[in-house]
């Protein structure tokens, strides 16, 4: 599977926005609800079940206080395998 394929992305995707949520200590359902998106949204997100798109992305951003840029940016280096999860990261 090449490191750019549809399904590599969004589980890259899913583990950023998965970090970044619970270093935000919010919920699933709450991440939803600040972002206006379906609660189970972030669910399917996380999972790599489903692909963002930039608005959803930009508003995610913001509902985590986080830069889109950033989680992007954290998703192309999950991507390229530069930012491996540690140990502590798996456990979330």
């Amino acid at each position: 599977m090449s490191l750019l394929s549809k399904g590599h992305i969004a589980r890259a995707f899913g583990e950023v926005l998965r970090i970044a949520r619970h270093r935000a200590e919010i919920s699933q359902e709450r991440l939803a609800e600040f972002a206006d998106i379906d609660r189970t949204y972030p669910s399917l997100l996380e999972r790599g079940l489903r692909e963002p798109t930039l608005s959803i992305v930009i508003r995610l951003g913001k509902a985590l206080n986080i830069n889109p840029v950033v989680l992007v940016k954290m998703t192309l280096m999950r991507v390229e395998g530069v930012g491996q999860m540690t140990r502590e990261e798996r456990r979330d």
